[in-house]
């Protein structure tokens, strides 16, 4: 009897199996596209059985036509579906693509207009131009502040120092408030503008680190050290969205220091001397400028003291820039090369 039922469980799965096997489905996707492109997806059955139908999303949302457009999608990483009916069943495939710039990006050179002194021992982290002053964020545990600056004198006219649990980053300045992050801790201060004095903390509730704080006129908008860039609510300060920062080749990651100006997002990249120009519709990497001698114009040297300063003037059209112990804060044109 026993022998009767193993060979009878034996036999119903092996017809089991032979059904199963018998398609072999394979969701066929490019690995990357730049997004000027049309999207062609594919789904084969490599015993040439019968296919019925396909239904086919694109984060979730479906495509009811290929190839598909998708001008006017973000950059980055997108997740591909492919619902599959055929023999009386269905089953479901799944795929990624990494969306790229149309172009590449432009590069850039830069002039030095002006030279300004700045504290040589600031560990800058973020850095911001106001009604003639910089406000400036310095980081390490225990070394964490928060700095009004005289721009022409290079003098601290305030400082408020930071917790020593803190390791403090980047920082803007929004109606009359200014927004501090802090590495690790997945917290950041709002400080009231005319006293310095904190007035409310915030949390990040998506992004694990706080790296670099800029704003447009409705969000602030925060790096993390990925290639991603989210949107903040104005309100209660959540991550609503986010972008993600590619050329027509690659990523950029470890996004840093935050400026927004004249409609684009610029960034400073982790232990690299340069700005990236971003699209903040889209993610776009439309330019490069490479600041690479302006570090040992500053009297630094190596990955760790790098540039990581962007601040704009928005009255005056100047930008200027700092890195981590520089001894001088320069303004500088941008010059298409």
């Amino acid at each position: 009897m026993n022998f009767t039922k193993s060979f009878l469980v034996f036999c119903i799965l092996v017809i089991f199996s032979s059904c199963s096997n018998k398609y072999k489905l394979e969701l066929k996707s490019p690995s990357t596209i730049q997004i000027d492109k049309k999207l062609s997806l594919e789904v084969v059955e490599k015993n040439q059985n019968k296919i019925d139908s396909v239904q086919y999303f694109l984060n979730g949302q479906e495509l009811k036509d290929l190839p598909a457009d998708i001008s006017q999608m973000k950059l980055g990483k997108q997740a591909l579906t492919a619902t599959v009916y055929f023999d009386g069943e269905k089953k479901i495939l799944t795929n990624t693509v990494y969306f790229m710039a149309a172009h590449p990006p432009l590069i850039y050179n830069y002039e030095i207009v002006k030279e300004f002194p700045h504290d040589q021992l600031a560990f800058t982290q973020g850095f911001e131009y106001h009604d003639g002053y910089i406000y400036e964020s310095t980081g390490q545990y225990g070394q964490s502040s928060l700095r009004k600056v005289e721009l022409e004198t290079g003098k601290v006219l305030e400082k408020v120092i930071v917790d020593k649990q803190y390791f403090a980053e980047g920082l803007t300045i929004k109606n009359d408030k200014i927004y501090q992050l802090t590495w690790q801790k997945g917290i950041g201060f709002v400080y009231d503008l005319a006293t310095l004095k904190v007035i409310d903390t915030f949390k990040y509730n998506q992004s694990k680190e706080g790296w670099g704080l800029t704003h447009n006129n409705d969000q602030l908008i925060k790096s993390d050290g990925t290639e991603r860039i989210w949107f903040l609510d104005s309100n209660d300060l959540s991550e609503k969205s986010f972008i993600e920062a590619y050329t027509d080749q690659r990523k950029a990651e470890k996004l840093n220091e935050l400026e927004f100006v004249k409609g684009k997002i610029y960034a400073n990249i982790w232990q690299q001397n340069s700005i990236l120009i971003i699209d903040p519709e889209k993610g776009a990497i439309e330019g490069i400028a490479n600041l690479k001698g302006l570090q040992n114009e500053a009297g630094q040297q190596g990955d760790d003291n790098v540039l990581n300063g962007i601040a704009y003037d928005e009255a005056n059209d100047r930008l200027f820039v700092t890195g981590k112990k520089w001894n001088k804060v320069f303004e500088i044109k941008l010059v298409k090369k």
